[in-house]
């Protein structure tokens, strides 16, 4: 079955996705970088999006025209992964490969994993926080930038332990440090 993982492409040295001043400038990928963001959302079967997160990320739905080489290649692997957002608030999403979430997160991450040709990718900090709390969370995949930011966001639950298992390192020429973390629990952590 395939894994779900929550990913996001930046988070600060003291544990924040967006600073206190709702930026995240920070996080923006160097050319390796990019490149190793590329090859893992290569390998998904789909992504889950919090409304945020898919407004952040919409961008790449037309970006396969221009920019650097590195840029468009990730455009056209975003745009052929399936994807569903979860939102109170939009009526539809773009994208051809895009939905709007019509149940629960556990019955679309079953969903998607019976569907799924790779693993499941979980991304925006509020929704990965209910996946975290319903034990759905397999993988924990950090990107760790050398600033701090004081608050903001924060990419794990405030209200739920996390018990982790380091399982890869990586250092990037741009200080980043990618670490990925197996849940050592999935069920019953409060």
């Amino acid at each position: 079955m395939p894994k779900v993982i929550y990913s996001m492409g930046g988070v600060s040295a003291d544990g924040y996705v967006v600073g206190p001043d709702g930026k995240f400038d920070w996080t923006a990928p160097d050319e390796e970088l990019h490149r190793f963001h590329n090859e893992q959302v290569r390998g998904l079967g789909g992504h889950l999006l919090g409304r945020r997160l898919y407004e952040t990320m919409v961008y790449w739905e037309t970006a396969d025209n221009h920019g650097p080489e590195v840029e468009r290649q990730f455009a056209l692997i975003w745009q052929a992964l399936p994807k569903v957002v979860f939102s109170r608030t939009l009526d539809s999403v773009e994208g051809a490969k895009t939905t709007l979430a019509h149940d629960t997160l556990r019955t679309e991450v079953a969903s998607l994993q019976q569907q799924a040709t790779g693993d499941i990718a979980i991304g925006g900090p509020e929704l990965a926080a209910e996946a975290a709390r319903e034990g759905l969370l397999d993988e924990y995949r950090l990107f760790v930038h050398p600033v701090a930011v004081g608050g903001g966001v924060p990419f794990f639950p405030r209200d739920h332990r996390v018990d982790l298992e380091l399982v890869e390192t990586r250092t990037f020429s741009s200080r980043v440090v990618y670490l990925r973390y197996r849940a050592s629990t999935k069920k019953g952590q409060s």
